[in-house]
């Protein structure tokens, strides 16, 4: 059944000329759910956008025309509610009845009615931005799809209930092929979460800063200096959405140092907060940040909406905030490769960890991903607890803590030897290996051991499985360096130093940034450090090597130092707990967490590996035999299925497969790697009984 071709009249005015008024009027006349309004860009811009009524399902902006001319804007409004209709009919199409015979005598549909559009030769030169809007589609329940390409009418891509907008469209999706919203992959139903969950900022006119203020401002800053003997001039201003920055170029002979010793005198006498004052890299000038009369709240749904965020290309895309002159800040975790935060309460550094793991889960799936989140104060990180990309539920008991970045250690050392099979250098291209293997239909390859004839397996599942990365928060130091501060610092300088390549990375953060949490090995294993504010100078120069961090202004700002210690001020996005609450909730309906019970669960087991290892041999004895009943009993051995089993490690396992392999219990491994068993039922009986 062919759809038939929509109806859409739009009204007609003396003037020729629909106003956005007579758009919205006739939107509601005809019932459909939608408004054209103005909305200030970051930029300055006011451009008209298509929006969804309030109290309707998907409330907001659904369309973008990219124009700033109201004419030019009601013209795509009509256009937009056009492509509406259309895919409505391909909707209701797809889901009629069969045609009947009788239908083929059917009148053909009744012509169509133009949408008032103007010529093209009476479109402006400018009008050609169009191109460039957003193309999204809704329906009249509200329900919005964010799609490029032209509503395909045969169906394909529409099912019963039509198209549903919870995130963005594919062409934002990242490099691996997930996009918001969209399910992960084709085998897997798992969905993103969308930006529909977060608060949408309010609108904003667009910020105008009186340049006879700035220029006053600057003249009185000059005088100030100039009161305490600092000859210069102001060269350049540069206002943002929280500090304006005075480049201040000091007349030749000046030291930098006396004119950032003077931060506190010149905050008094220019009337604010507070001042930060460094020099900026490769020029000759030195920046005063003093901070605006009103501050403008950075929400981190525009953050998740730009397309430095969206569109970024990196694996673990984190995003920080917005620098001094407004443009977003987006970092990736896996060229960090691991992050140490530090600042007092209430600087905003809880509202940090939150942005940086919701970065993570609304662009990978749990297939690629994976966190182990240690929370002592048992406050921050609990609302994640249960979701699938969960290893171990949250730990909140410091010494388990210590427990699961021992397991961590150990995981790191398995998929190194995992990658040693295949010959590749980091995680990027085991998996990629991994997936030709797949492809290919190819098993895993087998690795020698020097000096053994026999094939040996180690860990790594027979059957090629890709790698997800693992990221490790630890929410306070402090705590853990307090119960066992030599085993903590041991495992982070090991993780730190190795777990790049393995793509298992660090997120720590603390309070109390002091030399006896933060020690000297810490710091040097962590390039990329986070300072919200702090208290002293002195515990700025402990965590960034410099003062400063005690002149900001919290709620959010920062200093971020990356990898080559250039240092920049970024204002971090703001997210409430109830979002947060929702988006755990709904990540929580897409499936329930697969935990490894033996991350949190592996000091008995050490505790009996270094018995056995001291002269223990009866408890390793009674070990064994539980192993060989149990092979026996079920026909089958396998180094994970002793592992499971027993809960026991996979060291201990391969050594009773081992000890099997030279008793006669089990064969040699074949090409595949499993190995039979040798022993039956009644022969065990017949050994015990020799024995």
């Amino acid at each position: 059944m062919t759809p038939r071709t929509p109806h859409l009249t739009a009204p007609a005015t003396q003037s020729g000329v629909v106003t956005a008024d007579e758009f919205n009027l006739w939107c509601a006349l005809n019932g459909r759910p939608f408004n054209l309004i103005p909305n200030a860009r970051p930029d300055g811009r006011l451009l008209w956008d298509v929006e969804v009524l309030p109290g309707t399902p998907r409330a907001g902006t659904v369309y973008s025309t990219n124009l700033g001319d109201e004419a030019l804007a009601v013209v795509a409004g009509f256009a937009f509610l056009s492509g509406v209709e259309w895919a409505y009919e391909a909707r209701a199409a797809e889901t009629a009845p069969p045609a009947l015979a009788s239908d083929a005598a059917m009148d053909a549909p009744a012509d169509v009615e133009d949408v008032l559009i103007p010529d093209a030769e009476e479109l402006p030169e400018d009008a050609e931005s169009e191109d460039a809007a957003d193309d999204t589609l809704a329906y009249e329940d509200g329900e919005t799809e964010d799609d490029a390409e032209p509503v395909a009418l045969d169906g394909d891509g529409l099912d019963d209930e039509g198209l549903d907008d919870e995130g963005l469209d594919g062409d934002e999706a990242d490099e691996d092929g997930a996009a918001y919203g969209e399910p992960a992959g084709e085998d897997d139903p798992y969905a993103l979460p969308g930006t529909t969950l977060l608060q949408n900022p309010p609108p904003r006119p667009p910020q105008q800063h009186d340049e006879t203020v700035l220029a006053r401002n600057a003249r009185m800053l000059e005088t100030v200096l100039r009161n305490f003997r600092v000859r210069g001039e102001i060269m350049d201003v540069r206002p943002g959405p929280v500090v304006t920055l005075y480049e201040f170029e000091p007349a030749p002979g000046t030291k930098s140092a006396t004119v950032i010793n003077l931060t506190d005198d010149i905050a008094r006498s220019m009337s604010v907060v507070t001042a930060r004052i460094a020099i900026v890299p490769g020029r000759s000038v030195i920046g005063v940040e003093l901070p605006n009369p009103v501050r403008e709240m950075v929400y981190l749904r525009e953050m998740f909406d730009h397309a430095a965020f969206a569109e970024s290309q990196a694996h673990l895309a984190i995003a920080l905030g917005k620098d001094i002159s407004g443009e977003p800040v987006v970092a990736d975790l896996a060229r960090m490769p691991h992050l140490l935060v530090a600042g007092t309460t209430g600087s905003g550094k809880s509202v940090a960890i939150n942005t940086m793991i919701l970065s993570l889960l609304y662009r990978l799936p749990p297939e690629r991903c994976r966190f182990i989140m240690v929370d002592p104060k048992m406050l921050e990180l609990s609302v994640y607890d249960g979701i699938p990309h969960l290893l171990t539920p949250v730990v909140t008991d410091p010494k388990k803590a210590v427990i699961a970045l021992r397991w961590a250690v150990r995981e790191m050392e398995s998929r190194y030897e995992a990658m040693s099979k295949l010959g590749v250098r980091n995680i990027e291209g085991y998996n990629a290996r991994i997936a030709e293997m797949i492809a290919n239909g190819e098993p895993m390859p087998r690795r020698h051991v020097p000096g053994e004839a026999e094939t040996v397996f180690d860990l790594t599942p027979q059957e090629p499985t890709p790698l997800p990365y693992i990221v490790v928060i630890v929410d306070e130091m402090a705590d853990l360096m307090l119960v066992a501060g030599k085993e903590i610092e041991a495992a982070i300088q090991r993780l730190a130093q190795m777990a790049r390549a393995a793509g298992i990375h660090l997120i720590m953060a603390t309070q109390r940034p002091s030399v006896d949490v933060i020690t000297g090995t810490i710091k040097a294993n962590f390039p990329t450090r986070i300072s919200f504010q702090v208290t002293s100078k002195i515990d700025s120069r402990t965590i960034l090597g410099e003062a400063g961090a005690e002149q900001l202004l919290g709620q959010g700002d920062m200093l971020y130092m990356a990898g080559g210690g250039r240092i920049t001020r970024v204002h971090g996005p703001f997210v409430s707990d109830s979002e947060v609450e929702e988006i755990v909730q709904f990540i929580k309906s897409q499936g329930a967490p697969n935990y490894v019970t033996a991350i949190t669960e592996e000091e008995d087991e050490a505790v009996a590996d270094e018995d056995d290892e001291s002269g223990g041999g009866n408890s390793g004895d009674d070990l064994y035999m539980q192993a060989v009943n149990l092979v026996v009993r079920e026909g089958k051995v396998s180094v994970s299925f002793i592992q499971r089993q027993l809960q026991i490690g996979y060291n201990r396992a391969a050594r009773l497969v081992e000890r099997m392999e030279t008793e006669r219990v089990v064969g040699q491994a074949n090409h595949q790697g499993k190995r039979e068993v040798l022993l039956s039922p009644a022969g065990l009986s017949a050994k015990r009984a020799g024995v």
